[in-house]
């Protein structure tokens, strides 16, 4: 059984315009690209673009050696014998080289730089297989010529296992672990390689990701960038990722759009969740409802801890956060407040109006957003109730929602330093 020896490695800036030479030593033109073809194993070159304005390759089977002078064929050169580009190859050059790729490990965007390849022989056949992609500096300043600048620094390479092959000849290059490593990958980073593509990449990007990751990834982004991505999207889908979006969040974004476009998005949602996004749309920007979500836990004053904790386990996955349970009346009145520690060390069969605190610290939709930063550093909490004069509860403002109206203003310092730490409190669902 013969093994699979490695003959040579090159890359692709090193072969590119180099002159190629047929048996008679004549010069028949120069390495312009190369055809390549995926298969079970790795892509493997099948043709050598040799002229321009010829669409015709030199068959990779011709192709005798490479040295640093350019390529030698086996054969006397004839054009008939040429072949055209097939439907399944691809141009190494054209088609891979300065495209992007995510680079999953440091969750960014990143450059194809050059390209790795391999000369091999296996059973009497000899192949020039691609063996990575160099996402790296160095590869850049290899095809500048001055690679000697940067000996000292390694290479960085993506095997071509994580490279799936092209959907069509102008896309760019993706990982064929993508959807799966991506779910690996937090919200934010999703977010961050979104807001550095191009206006084309962001819409083909959003629409390969699940509706869950879109929505996670969507509110993670930056004002500006979210209502770029909904204004690329149909109108259906938009609908649907905005219904699903937290309230507060699918608020702000109408707020940006055209009262036509957002009116005829919001006929498309459900319609009792587009009551709420409504609802929190009617604040001015500066006050405590334009920050607040309508999604908090509220429970009737009645219930045990038992059937709580029951309830609790229906309504949480819809909640912004159930580190704090609100307990209300019919009318939809605040009553009083626990923690979720406080429920369940509780006793099973203890009514809520035991265990609940009457005293609350809770904030008008008609504060500004000062108030509501003092009111949460003062007090130490991880969310704050909103009610109107009625005492009825309207939504919660978590330190999440405010810590992002301070994280350009550092020199506030003490209640920036508090709202981080809250926030981190909220995060892993406990406190000091």
């Amino acid at each position: 059984m013969n093994e699979l020896k490695v003959l040579g490695e090159f890359y692709f800036s090193q072969l590119a315009n180099k002159p190629i030479w047929d048996d008679k030593g004549r010069r028949i033109g120069r390495l312009l690209d190369m055809a390549m073809r995926w298969d079970s194993v790795s892509p493997r070159v099948t043709g050598i673009r040799y002229a321009k304005g010829i669409s015709s390759l030199i068959p990779f089977e011709w192709v005798a050696s490479w040295d640093k002078d350019g390529l030698r064929l086996n054969t006397t050169f004839n054009p008939q014998k040429t072949y055209p580009l097939h439907d399944d190859e691809t141009f190494i050059g054209k088609w891979l080289l300065d495209k992007q790729i995510i680079d999953l490990e440091g969750s960014k965007l990143v450059r194809v730089n050059d390209i790795s390849l391999s000369w091999v022989s296996h059973e009497d056949h000899q192949y020039l297989v691609l063996v990575a992609v160099d996402i790296g500096v160095r590869g850049l300043f290899r095809r500048l010529g001055v690679e000697f600048l940067l000996s000292r620094i390694a290479n960085n390479f993506v095997g071509c296992q994580y490279i799936k092959p092209l959907e069509n000849r102008t896309s760019a290059l993706q990982l064929t672990q993508e959807k799966e490593q991506l779910r690996q990958l937090h919200p934010a980073d999703i977010a961050d390689i979104i807001e550095t593509m191009d206006y084309k990449q962001r819409a083909n990007f959003l629409e390969a990701l699940d509706s869950q990751q879109a929505i996670d990834a969507l509110t993670e982004m930056e004002l500006e960038a979210q209502v770029e991505m909904i204004i690329q999207m149909d109108e259906g889908r938009a609908s649907d990722i905005l219904e699903e979006m937290p309230p507060d969040e699918a608020a702000d974004i109408l707020s940006e759009l055209s009262l036509e476009k957002s009116e005829e998005l919001l006929r498309l949602m459900e319609s009792d969740d587009a009551e709420d996004v409504r609802e929190l749309m009617q604040y001015e920007e500066d006050t405590a409802g334009s920050l607040m979500t309508t999604e908090y836990i509220g429970l009737p004053f009645w219930l045990t801890a038992e059937q709580a904790i029951n309830e609790l386990r229906r309504l949480a996955p819809e909640a912004e956060t159930i580190y704090y349970l609100y307990v209300v009346d019919e009318q939809e009145i605040l009553e009083g407040v626990l923690s979720l520690r406080e429920l369940i060390i509780a006793s099973p069969e203890t009514p809520l109006k035991e265990i609940m605190h009457t005293k609350i610290v809770k904030i008008s939709p008609y504060e500004d957003h000062e108030k509501v930063a003092d009111i949460i550093h003062k007090y130490g909490l991880l969310a704050v109730p909103v009610v109107n004069d009625q005492d009825q509860i309207l939504g919660i403002i978590t330190v999440d929602d405010v810590l992002e109206l301070f994280m350009s203003e550092r020199p506030r310092g003490e209640i920036f330093s508090s709202l981080i730490t809250r926030r981190h409190q909220l995060k892993g669902g406990h406190s000091e």
